[in-house]
């Protein structure tokens, strides 16, 4: 069976030997939803190996059971979304086609900055591109055809295929059943061929795991006294933003489990710390616990400060003794 891959139990960076059978150039299709055109890489492309990157679960499943199905070798889905996978899981000048398929035009204004193609994403793409490689991307919105026009043709470091800013169709494409219901509507597709040239551009890191965040705190109250005592609260500190929702205490073991969501740029992660106590009468430790499999990212830095900190706030003689945190 094919084992279910997410961004929270890969390897940062992705480890293509430990992904496939054999080393091939590598193309990458994000947001693949019925997985129909992946598959299609995968059965008409065997020369390369294909990833998929898709956030619904749902999607994941039909996935894996296609490819099952068809035995395919040289394709994996990965639970991801594509800022986390751009940001923590692809390695600069790696991957040799983005393939990106009618993406989620966001039509609120308000929700505009979640949209794929937007100026650090579409740097992101163009950095994870070999020298001559390709970024596909279909749209059926001219709105969006609008504003990635606009981006993809002032970014230096990718040259347009075309001598329009993109065509209406593409010979010998593919077509998904969406993208066919879209046709039979009457949204025409707006199709571009962006290709990676030999200007510089700048590569961001890979956004590699930290050291496991813990803190060392004293304070007169138990476990069971802190969670009795917990209120909700939500912290932001720069673009990360932190929510503590829930406080359980196991008085037994004078234990206590926060639940947490912590939202980064590039990767949401809800999950638990957990406030142990210490041989040293009084003391705890607050750490990361392994429920969710959540990664030790700056914000999870973050997340455990602020939860030490809001213990050691609810009594006067609580103090915070140490930080193994990364600034």
């Amino acid at each position: 069976m094919l084992k279910k891959l997410n961004d929270l139990t890969v390897d940062w960076p992705l480890d293509y030997a430990g992904l496939f059978p054999r080393a091939r150039p590598v193309i990458v299709e994000i947001g693949f939803g019925s997985a129909d055109y992946l598959i299609h890489l995968a059965a008409t492309r065997p020369e390369h190996n294909i990833i998929g990157f898709e956030i619904s679960s749902q999607s994941m499943a039909k996935a894996e059971a296609k490819i099952e199905k068809r035995r395919l070798r040289n394709v994996r889905p990965i639970h991801a979304a594509a800022e986390t996978a751009l940001a923590h899981l692809l390695t600069p000048e790696s991957i040799h086609e983005f393939h990106i398929n009618y993406p989620d035009p966001w039509f609120k204004k308000k929700h505009r900055r979640r949209r794929l193609i937007k100026r650090g994403t579409v740097d992101l793409l163009t950095s994870r591109l070999v020298i001559g490689g390709t970024l596909l991307l279909a749209t059926d919105i001219a709105e969006y055809a609008e504003m990635a026009h606009e981006i993809l043709s002032q970014t230096a470091g990718l040259s347009n295929r075309f001598a329009s800013p993109w065509v209406d169709d593409l010979a010998g494409r593919f077509r998904t059943k969406y993208e066919m219901k879209g046709r039979r509507e009457g949204r025409r597709g707006h199709y571009f061929i962006y290709q990676r040239n030999q200007k510089p551009t700048a590569h961001p890191p890979v956004m590699k795991d930290l050291d496991m965040p813990h803190l060392f705190l004293h304070s007169p109250l138990n476990a069971a006294a802190i969670a009795a005592r917990f209120e909700p609260m939500r912290r932001q500190a720069g673009a990360v933003y932190i929510a503590v929702l829930q406080a359980y205490a196991n008085p037994k073991r004078d234990t206590a489990v926060f639940e947490v969501v912590v939202e980064e740029p590039t990767i949401a992660q809800h999950t638990m710390i957990r406030m142990a106590p210490r041989r040293a009468e009084n003391e705890y430790i607050v750490q990361m616990t392994s429920l969710g499999r959540a990664r030790p990212t700056w914000g999870m830095h973050r997340a455990v400060d602020a939860v030490g900190g809001y213990v050691a706030s609810l009594h006067e003689d609580a103090r915070i003794l140490a930080r193994k945190l990364r600034d």
